[in-house]
């Protein structure tokens, strides 16, 4: 049996508006464990992480993020972090979370993760982060010509060439960009489908355009968006890939002083920017091991 088989058939459920689409594993009635992904990936980026989660007792549940498809196109156009964060708290309450549930982010995914778990702590026990450090920590690492070169995306997806750019080659790209010698064929895959819809592609050049120009904010979110700048009070695990090459891993050695206390960070060594997939052992036994 594969970890695939082990995982549930994509499942619909609705919060904060939209009908999110997801992958689940383990008992209904275990503690809520929610793992958020980033850019450009899906929800089978969690594909090895679930069933280890599931056999811990957890109801692991990977969503596709806001504008991905299964996940539906929010009609607002809302891609800020406190729509992310406000998402994440909406699923906790639609899944039936309780304050044992944890909350686990990658890459925008993790972004969702710090703002989610500072405007409502009361909802996770604990927070594990990947590949992307909290926002204190990041504006700090794009002022640097090295850094530039890499976040090349970003500034692109800020023109109107943004959307004809975000092709299959372009995400293969990336993922062999930020995660050498890693094959991805699988998840570049499963991440054209999710971006087979032009619709879909803008979504997803939305969180980056909401990233950079504040005029795509609403106040609807405000108060989570404001979430963002805090540390919480929920200890957090941060893991980040020594040969990351979307955000290089010296540029984050110093993110511990922006997490909240009781935290820890640690630097992979032999791992991208995807380390979750690259090292699927050594990150699972890492966050069961934070977890327990």
């Amino acid at each position: 049996m594969t970890e695939i088989d082990m995982i549930q058939p994509l499942r619909t459920i609705k919060a904060n508006g939209l009908d999110f689409g997801y992958l689940s594993a383990g008992p209904d009635d275990g503690p809520l464990a929610l793992c958020l992904h980033g850019f450009p990936d899906s929800a089978y980026s969690w594909r090895h992480l679930l069933p280890e989660l599931a056999a811990a007792g957890y109801h692991a549940v990977a969503p596709f993020m806001r504008g991905y498809a299964p996940t539906e196109v929010p009609s607002d156009g809302a891609y800020q972090s406190g729509a992310l964060a406000a998402d994440a708290n909406a699923l906790h309450e639609a899944l039936g979370g309780g304050s044992d549930a944890v909350l686990i982010g990658h890459d925008w995914g993790a972004i969702a993760a710090y703002s989610a778990a500072a405007h409502a702590p009361d909802r996770w026990r604990t927070v594990v982060t990947l590949a992307v450090p909290p926002v204190s920590a990041m504006l700090n690492a794009f002022f640097g010509y090295e850094q530039f070169k890499r976040s090349f995306y970003i500034f692109l997806f800020q023109t109107p060439l943004a959307e004809l750019a975000l092709t299959p080659d372009f995400i293969e790209g990336l993922w062999r960009d930020w995660s050498p010698g890693y094959a991805a064929a699988e998840d570049v895959a499963h991440v054209v489908q999710c971006l087979s819809e032009p619709a879909n592609v803008a979504a997803a050049i939305g969180y980056y355009r909401a990233l950079l120009d504040v005029s795509h904010h609403l106040q609807a979110y405000a108060e989570e968006q404001a979430a963002a700048g805090r540390k919480g009070e929920r200890a957090i695990l941060y893991l980040h890939g020594a040969a990351d090459g979307a955000l290089a891993a010296d540029l984050v050695r110093d993110a511990e002083q922006g997490l909240p206390q009781g935290s820890k960070m640690e630097i992979i060594e032999g791992a991208g920017h995807f380390l979750h997939l690259e090292q699927p052992r050594e990150i699972n036994a890492r966050i069961l091991n934070w977890l327990t």
